[in-house]
């Protein structure tokens, strides 16, 4: 598979905070995303979650579904449970061949909360980080064996956010379980999106792409994660502060095949989600093609 760009619907409707973006119709979001030249677009809410219906609509706009986010509850739930509570999310990916599994821990995450500091992001210790990657490495290989790539999103506000997190998380976890790196998240944690790709190249299994404006996540103080996305601490690539020239190279020279997904979680009615997503097509494009990359045509 070579290196195929995809965008997500969270710039025109925001799932966590459904007034922002909340009348725009999905067909809206799927003809906008065609136009602009994505190959393909990950879930949305409101997206229909039956392929019967969702397969012909993707193919109505010449889109790919590349994938959609899965909230687990390993912390609160053993691994039978998460794969019951999994099936049909994983039926749904199935049956329109996707080949990546998006997994993020939110049973105590607080992301979603917009009352509740980043400061109060969970914890775990080393007994938690042994039980919880030992849970993320079954489960893991139980996705392997249906044929998809499980990729961990580490994300604020949840259990793998800072550098020392995502370590731990590596370091307790097997090798069935992959990373969706997300340049936005990891840099305003203090991750080096750079040095996560060439210290765990193999790990790497699915790319989500968005800006920072540092200066605005600074001034924030210690505000909740929702607090920041209306304040415009995320923004498209090539807006803000993120060196997308430097990650396209390290892609490149880990041999990255795969989707790249432009995000950007902003209030649409702001920043423009049809130029926004042009402009991070547009940049991670070119800097994909000028560090080598094998770009869809």
């Amino acid at each position: 598979m070579t290196v195929r760009f995809g965008v997500s619907p969270i710039a025109w409707a925001n799932d966590d905070m459904p007034e922002l973006g909340g009348t725009t119709p999905l067909e809206t979001i799927l003809a906008d995303a065609r136009d602009l030249g994505f190959a393909g677009v990950e879930l949305g809410g409101k997206f229909p979650r039956d392929a019967r219906t969702l397969a012909p609509l993707l193919a109505r706009y010449d889109l790919a579904l590349v994938g959609g986010w899965h909230g687990g509850g390993l912390l609160a739930r053993d691994v039978d449970a998460e794969i019951a509570a999994a099936q049909d999310h994983l039926d749904l990916l199935r049956a329109l061949g996707v080949r990546v599994f998006i997994h993020a821990e939110t049973s105590n995450a607080i992301h979603a909360a917009k009352g509740i500091p980043l400061s109060r992001s969970p914890r775990l210790d080393a007994d938690g980080w042994a039980r919880f990657g030992e849970r993320v490495t079954r489960f893991a290989d139980y996705i392997a064996a249906q044929g998809l790539a499980f990729a961990y999103h580490h994300h604020l506000g949840t259990v793998v956010e800072r550098p020392e997190d995502l370590d731990a998380f590596i370091d307790a976890t097997g090798p069935a379980v992959g990373l969706t790196l997300d340049t936005g998240h990891a840099a305003l944690a203090g991750i080096d999106p750079v040095d996560v790709i060439r210290r765990y190249p193999e790990r790497i299994a699915h790319m989500h792409c968005k800006d920072i404006r540092r200066s605005v996540f600074a001034r924030g103080g210690d505000r909740s994660f929702l607090d920041g996305v209306l304040a415009g601490m995320f923004t498209a690539p090539g807006d803000g502060d993120v060196d997308f020239v430097a990650t396209m190279r390290a892609l490149a020279a880990s041999g990255y095949k795969g989707w790249i997904v432009v995000e950007a979680e902003q209030d649409p009615a702001i920043a423009d989600p049809r130029a926004s997503s042009a402009l991070g097509l547009r940049t991670l494009k070119a800097e994909a093609a000028a560090a080598g990359l094998d770009v869809e045509a």
